[in-house]
């Protein structure tokens, strides 16, 4: 959520409360006051975790703060990196492999560009894996290192981080 709301005492925890009160978790806070500025308006996004049938008591309960909802994303997975695989892919059960990293709950395959030479020929395969933080990427890619031993194929990493 993107918020803005007056630069005031108690207004941030006016604004974070609700979401505590909902059953929801608070992962990221961000917002940068700067102490020279005369505006009386403060930015501040927030990243969280709320059940989706809450969010909106959760608008409710923000706007009755006097807190202005400027953006509501849905966007939760924030960590992006991408992996290739080589070896006989298709073979040795490519949606297991999809499979392994979507049921986390906490990654997901967002990404899959293949390339088959031949039936005979090893293909590759690029996926890429979006988390919900960089600790929880960590837990995919163990995943898929585990995936590869297991299927005698080969993966080569990482090609990118973004949070």
């Amino acid at each position: 959520m993107k918020l803005e709301m007056r630069d005031a005492p108690g207004q941030l925890v006016a604004a974070l409360k609700p979401i505590s009160d909902l059953g929801g978790n608070i992962i990221a806070v961000i917002h940068q006051r700067d102490p020279g500025s005369r505006s009386e308006v403060l930015g501040v996004q927030i990243v969280l975790d709320l059940p989706q049938d809450r969010l909106s008591d959760l608008t409710d309960l923000i706007r009755s703060q006097g807190v202005n909802i400027l953006r509501v994303n849905e966007e939760r997975l924030l960590c992006t990196r991408a992996v290739i695989m080589i070896g006989h892919l298709i073979h040795t059960d490519l949606g297991g492999t999809v499979d392994a990293i979507d049921r986390t709950g906490f990654a997901e395959v967002t990404g899959l560009t293949i390339r088959m030479p031949a039936i005979d020929q090893r293909s590759s395969a690029r996926f890429t894996i979006r988390s919900v933080n960089r600790e929880h990427m960590e837990d995919a890619i163990a995943i898929l290192r585990t995936v590869a031993r297991e299927k005698g194929l080969l993966m080569i990493e990482p090609m990118g981080v973004s949070q």
